[in-house]
């Protein structure tokens, strides 16, 4: 296996996801999912695996949704894809026909051409579009979408908090009338929950994915996160002395985060030349270090200048700075009396708000009742780097 960070894998370099897709297919017998994790952590190459090796009697549609920007984009998109499984073209579009009557300029042939001036009956195009394809196709269909909640972050920013608002109680209708016969996969770089919260403080009442299971991707069980770091030297044919002490080492410092490990395994193959003296830690250390930051660990900072609310921005970041700092879990008192000699503008409540809330993107974790700490430690450590902190 070939080093590829950041790239599409194909279904069978996607190492140690089996068992953890057979458990997404089970629960999508029952009912949609939304897909959860840290960013890098595999979403977008689990669903492409499950994608492009679905099980007999389902067909799929998968659509990267970022860029979109209006509710218009998206339905653009919906429609072109769905056309892509209507067996007649133009004669399996019925419902969508009646809906196409009422614009000019609104065309239906070879390609789906919706004009600009449809765009404030979006709600309406769409739904038929989904119904014509649901109504056509005898299979159960999975539609995989990725970069959703970035997309409904977008539209709200564009078009408003309705808009947003609307499209998400438009695909629950869509699941609520349809049943087994419609599954969606939301995932994303960011949280849906961050798209919510911002939604329900401008009003929002709806909880429009109760009806969706949320499961976390996590990071690569211990034995698969070495074995793919054994693949990838060997495909890479490095020449190592303790290839598996290598693999192991590689995986701890990666957090077993497939990413990390093409990342660290992609230096040794171009990077190191005389083998004598190079550890995994003064490899990751040359990245938290590195201006450029090739590893994109501002990331993690970024997201929450541009996600969190303002008002939120300095508790957030006080609660990661203690942390970063602390080699042992802390207590939620602990914890708090430390975010105290940073600020004294929160109160308690308040905090135990912002806690779960890095709890749900994934910056903290609980190994055991009332231990809050860093999930990972590679970001923890880039934490300390990128905030100058001890």
């Amino acid at each position: 296996m070939r080093v590829n960070p950041g790239g599409n894998l194909a279904p069978d370099e996607v190492v140690g996801r089996d068992r953890f897709i057979k458990k997404l297919w089970k629960i999508l017998d029952r009912q949609s999912l939304v897909l959860t994790a840290e960013r890098r952590m595999g979403k977008t190459s689990v669903i492409r695996k499950m994608y492009q090796e679905l099980p007999t009697g389902k067909v799929a549609i998968f659509r990267d949704l970022e860029g979109c920007k209006t509710a218009l984009d998206f339905t653009r998109r919906v429609v072109e894809d769905a056309q892509d499984y209507l067996t007649l073209k133009q004669k399996g579009w019925k419902k969508l026909q009646e809906a196409a009557q009422a614009f000019e300029g609104f065309e239906i042939g070879g390609v789906v051409k919706i004009p600009e001036r449809a765009a404030a009956h979006w709600k309406l195009i769409l739904r038929q579009a989904l119904e014509d394809l649901l109504d056509q196709r005898p299979e159960q269909i999975i539609l995989f979408w990725d970069e959703l909640p970035l997309m409904v972050y977008d539209i709200r920013r564009q078009e408003g908090e309705q808009v947003a608002e609307e499209i998400l109680d438009e695909l629950r209708a869509i699941r609520q009338t349809y049943g087994h016969k419609v599954r969606m996969v939301f995932t994303g770089s960011i949280g849906l929950h961050n798209v919510l919260t911002k939604l329900k403080r401008s009003g929002y009442a709806n909880d429009p994915t109760n009806d969706m299971k949320t499961v976390d991707v996590p990071p690569l069980a211990e034995a698969d996160g070495v074995a793919l770091a054994q693949a990838l030297i060997a495909g890479e044919q490095i020449s190592l002395t303790e290839v598996e002490r290598w693999a192991r080492e590689i995986a701890i410092a990666a957090d077993y985060i497939p990413f990390f490990i093409h990342q660290m395994v992609g230096h040794l193959a171009d990077e190191v030349e005389d083998f004598g003296g190079v550890t995994t830690d003064a490899i990751v250390r040359h990245y938290l270090l590195d201006p450029d930051d090739p590893w994109h660990l501002r990331y993690f900072q970024e997201r929450i200048e541009t996600y969190y609310p303002d008002s939120e921005k300095y508790l957030a970041l006080a609660v990661l700075d203690v942390l970063a700092v602390e080699d042992q879990p802390l207590s939620f008192r602990e914890l708090y009396n430390r975010v105290l000699t940073k600020t004294e503008a929160f109160d308690e409540e308040t905090t135990r708000a912002m806690v779960t809330m890095l709890m749900r993107d994934h910056y903290i974790e609980l190994p055991e009742v009332n231990a809050h700490r860093f999930r990972f430690s590679l970001i923890r450590n880039s934490w300390k780097v990128h905030r100058g902190l001890g």
